[in-house]
Parts: structure tokens; sequence; C-alpha cells
């Protein structure tokens, strides 16, 4: 076998197992405390970077305590047309959002002004498991 056909083998070996992290696109709204009790730590405090989340991404409950991390990319209404900070937030999943579409997440108030003017209400997202 040649030194190039090698090569090629163990570049295509070494992609096969490389993950590839895949942003999800969304949006994020924000809601205000209190943040207990939740769906999934009942009374417990799990403190104010937390996120509420859609059905499905919710799992009937096999998403709590799964963090990820999101960012803002864009505003949705021309009262805030550049709400972004630029910065990202990491979040705990803690509860259900019963009224999220299938692309949206709820975050705590203090998590959302962390990425975006809190004026803007609701904000387009990316967001990824970590």
């Amino acid at each position: 076998m040649g030194s190039m056909t090698k090569a090629f083998i163990l570049i295509a070996m070494v992609a096969c197992l490389t993950s590839v992290a895949h942003a999800i696109d969304g949006q994020a709204t924000f809601y205000t405390p209190p943040y207990t009790p939740s769906a999934c730590f009942g009374n417990q405090d799990q403190g104010n970077m937390i996120v509420a989340v859609n059905s499905g991404l919710y799992a009937n409950g096999a998403a709590c305590g799964t963090r990820y991390s999101v960012t803002c990319t864009g505003g949705t209404n021309a009262g805030v047309p550049q709400p972004c900070t630029g910065n990202s937030v990491d979040v705990t999943i803690v509860d259900l959002c019963p009224g999220c579409a299938s692309n949206q997440i709820d975050l705590s108030q203090e998590a959302f002004a962390v990425i975006a003017n809190t004026d803007a209400g609701r904000i387009n997202i990316e967001y990824n498991r970590i």
C-alpha cells in the first residue's frame, strides 16, 4: 500500500472518530423569578443561569440538568434592532416551557441579560450542548 493511500486512510479514520459540534438555531425569550418550583428539581434552587425548554428538547425530563451554551445571533423585531451583547452564556435545563415552539427556549432573565438587551424580549440564538 502506498504512503498516499495510508495517509488517506488515516485521515479518514480520524475524521470518523471526530465529533463535529453543530449549533442549533432557534429563538429565546425570558422568564422572571421565582425560578422554583421547577419541573426538574422541584423546590431545589439551581441558581439563575438556567433555562426552560420546549417539550421536544425536554424529552419527558431526560434533559434535566443538561447544560447548553447559548449565543444571541440577532433581533426579531424593530424595537431593538441590535440586541446582542456579543457574549455567550452557559445554562442548565431546569424546567419545561409548555408554551415554547419547537425551536424556542425560555432563559432566566439573568441569563438572557448576559447575551442580549432584555428590552428585545425575543431574540434569535444558536445553542450547543456542553
